[in-house]
């Protein structure tokens, strides 16, 4: 169990040190208006992401795996995976007119990795809706393989758009 977690460590300390990560922290942003524009992060893991077909309750997405998604291994990031199921599941389930859904639960299941430059397709449907509840389904499957590279439920909650 200490080799593990050592190895977590060290992970963590490569990752988070030396000459790239400085470079990193010393990035600056502008300050975005929420609500009003996405965030770096959305900006960052979006990008790049084709809407195929919107229908009420569905969404059908392609995408190209970029490196700047993909791990020490070339594998499309989990975080960036959860970004996505995060991002397509409450556009799935977004009601026009009315402020973006608050996310409350996600569940993904990683089954197999994408590589750099996969053509990837992203489906996501609204599963249900229970007052200010509502309920999505993610898949994102390799075109050209087929394989599912991961499988999200994403549960969402409602606030009702201010009468003031």
């Amino acid at each position: 169990m200490e080799a593990a977690m050592e190895k977590a460590r060290e992970f963590i300390e490569k990752t988070t040190a030396g000459e790239e990560a400085d470079r990193v922290s010393r990035l600056t942003f502008p300050t975005h208006q929420p609500h009003s524009e996405p965030s770096f992060w959305e900006y960052f893991v979006l990008r790049g992401i084709r809407v195929e077909l919107v229908r009420p309750g569905s969404i059908v997405c392609s995408f190209k795996v970029p490196p700047r998604l993909t791990d020490i291994n070339g594998n499309l990031s989990n975080g960036a995976i959860a970004a996505m199921v995060d991002e397509i599941g409450a556009a799935a389930v977004h009601h026009d007119g009315q402020p973006m859904d608050v996310s409350v639960d996600m569940s993904i299941s990683y089954i197999s990795p994408a590589k750099m430059n996969d053509e990837l397709e992203i489906k996501s449907r609204l599963l249900g809706r229970q007052g200010a509840y509502s309920g999505a389904s993610v898949l994102i499957r390799n075109k050209t393989t087929g394989e599912v590279v991961a499988e999200g439920r994403h549960s969402l909650f409602s606030i009702p758009a201010s009468k003031m």
